[in-house]
């Protein structure tokens, strides 16, 4: 192999080793995914178009990520782990700690907008539905379910601790915790806003490092 040759070979593998360096720092992100996207999260009988099971079909849901429902105050949020209860479409005789409701209050005829914020905590299958109206609005195309994969688990901020149980039903007495809510949970622009971490900022330090080496050697290799 000519000198030159061998040059051009290791100039090429020094920009595969800054593109994987990005590839890693963009696939280890947390995500925010607004659910039903641009429809929101509402009954077939208010948005006919919805179809939440082909919203849900393709994305890859992770531990530490978040589900966004944009709603108003006449349609809840719940999730569960038990498939019983997410069959029934009736969240009343349910266990707390497999059911949680997100939305707290007495439907109202309010279409004020209203956001709710769902962390993903579990790994395995999670459905959610709306529990108003007797379970109609869930009968109503209101309901979906996912699988939960570990990926890179919990953030410290969602890890749960002795001081922090697992979240509870809401019964609208207390507020949620504040640990639920990501810092850029008012400004997802598609749902798909991926957070960034102390890792990711080291390996954008990495990345910016190795490109100044590859510039500095593609100079020195003419």
């Amino acid at each position: 192999m000519s000198s030159r040759s061998s040059k051009t070979l290791l100039l090429f593998t020094c920009s595969l080793l800054v593109v994987f360096i990005f590839h890693v720092d963009d696939a280890g992100a947390y995500q925010n995914y607004t659910v039903g996207d641009s429809l929101g999260w509402f009954d077939k009988l208010k948005s006919p178009d919805v179809n939440y099971r082909n919203w849900a079909a393709g994305k890859n849901f992770s531990l530490g990520d978040f589900l966004i429902f944009n709603t108003d105050k006449n349609h809840s949020v719940v999730q569960t782990y038990n498939a019983t209860t997410y069959n029934r479409c009736d969240y009343n005789d349910a266990d707390a700690d497999d059911t949680t409701e997100w939305s707290a209050g007495d439907p109202t005829f309010d279409a004020s907008p209203v956001t709710v914020p769902v962390p993903l905590l579990r790994v395995g299958r999670t459905f959610f539905f709306s529990g108003d109206y007797d379970g109609e609005q869930c009968l109503h195309g209101q309901h979906f379910a996912i699988n939960v994969t570990r990926g890179q688990g919990l953030p410290p901020s969602l890890a749960a601790s002795p001081e922090s149980p697992p979240p509870t039903s809401n019964d609208g007495s207390a507020d949620m915790p504040d640990t639920v809510v990501p810092s850029n949970l008012n400004s997802p622009p598609d749902g798909n806003v991926k957070e960034t971490s102390e890792a990711d900022d080291g390996l954008f330090a990495a990345a910016s490092t190795a490109a100044a080496w590859l510039a500095g050697l593609g100079m020195v290799l003419g």
